[in-house]
């Protein structure tokens, strides 16, 4: 270069100088238009935080929430700041603290009409209405399943691109219709969030699909028919190494068995139950199904 400068002169060189810095710039890797790190961190500690709700782990699914909503909240994503305000809510209904669940559907759904987003807005209200539903079969407020039925048809005209919300409209609706005493509804139902599970392999979902139908024909007095579908329930979830749900197909196996007046048999999944639930750390599940042992 000192070389070349002598021959250039100043001009010469500084003309050389900028070929050289344009043909870098020109060889340099194009900076991207938008960062998806954190999101796309965010989205996989939620979906991990979902898998272990769908386990029955609600202790670790909060931690790992916890995280993903941070991330949410740090990259200003309206729609992870919804699904993860959905999904507090759902862990928090399930570990009994219902006032706060609702405060985490309510702030989701004001976030989905702050940002005009229809469909964010129809998960949030299908969210509230199972939550009405799963308080009128508990006993603890009365709802017209009806209603809810119908509530939640009109939201699922809306929600168009989420496979998974779409599934859990169904399981409310399917539970309604269950409630109202319209088995085949219930079960047609049930069995469209079951086709949707299926296709994503989401295998902890379909075998609670499979559990929910089953549900549904043991209270219609069709056991055989309960008693398959809690066989399905039960591949599907030593398929997915899902205790919780093993133990709780176990368990609902041997409801049916007692209702059928297969009393032996009964005893037998009882037993199991309590040992797979005992296994996978569920003592107050296991001390429940223990209860039930002779």
């Amino acid at each position: 270069m000192v070389r070349l400068i002598g021959r250039l002169g100043r001009s010469g060189a500084a003309l050389l100088l900028a070929a050289l810095l344009l043909v870098a710039c020109s060889t340099a890797p194009k900076r991207p238009a938008e960062i998806f790190t954190g999101r796309d961190r965010a989205a996989d500690q939620l979906e991990l935080a979902n898998q272990e709700a769908d386990r029955g782990n609600y202790t670790a699914a909060l931690e790992q929430l916890a995280e993903a909503r941070r991330l949410a909240l740090s990259t200003d994503d309206p729609p992870l700041i919804v699904r993860t305000g959905l999904s507090l809510g759902n862990i928090l209904y399930f570990l009994g603290r219902r006032e706060e669940a609702d405060e985490a559907w309510q702030a989701a759904l004001a976030e989905a009409g702050r940002v005009g987003d229809r469909e964010l807005e129809a998960i949030c209200y299908i969210y509230l209405e199972r939550a009405k539903l799963l308080d009128h079969l508990a006993g603890t407020r009365k709802a017209d399943p009806a209603a809810i039925r119908d509530r939640v048809q009109t939201e699922l005209g809306a929600v168009k691109t989420d496979s998974l919300a779409q599934a859990l409209g169904w399981h409310v609706i399917g539970l309604a219709e269950k409630e109202l005493g319209r088995w085949d509804a219930a079960v047609e139902a049930l069995n469209k969030a079951l086709a949707i599970h299926e296709k994503g392999n989401y295998l902890e979902q379909a075998a609670y699909d499979w559990y929910l139908i089953a549900s549904v024909w043991s209270v219609a007095k069709d056991y055989a028919k309960a008693l398959a579908a809690l066989e399905q329930a039960l591949a599907l979830d030593r398929r997915a190494e899902n205790a919780y749900g093993l133990g709780s197909d176990w368990f609902a196996l041997a409801e049916v068995y007692t209702r059928a007046g297969r009393q032996s048999e009964a005893q037998a999944a009882y037993r199991r139950a309590v040992d797979i639930f005992r296994a996978g750390g569920f003592e107050d599940a296991a001390a429940q199904a223990e209860a039930r042992l002779r």
